[in-house]
């Protein structure tokens, strides 16, 4: 899937990503590939896998995207 990084809550190890069909969905800093959690970028573009996790839909294998 793609997407967009919509809010990075640092001092906590996670955020969100703003699916390409509008979606919000929960992602961990554990769940990132060849990206750097520190200086991921509101708006920066990802692609990653989805599963279902203890609290609804999570993104999982986080990798870079094309802008």
């Amino acid at each position: 899937m793609q997407g967009t990084i919509k809010r990075v809550i640092r001092d906590r190890g996670f955020g969100f990503i703003r699916s390409a069909e509008g979606k919000e969905i929960f992602f961990h800093r554990s769940s990132l590939e060849e990206l750097n959690f520190d200086v991921l970028k509101e708006g920066q573009a990802v692609e990653f896998e989805m599963e279902n996790g203890p609290k609804g839909p999570r993104a999982v294998a986080v990798r870079p995207g094309e802008n």
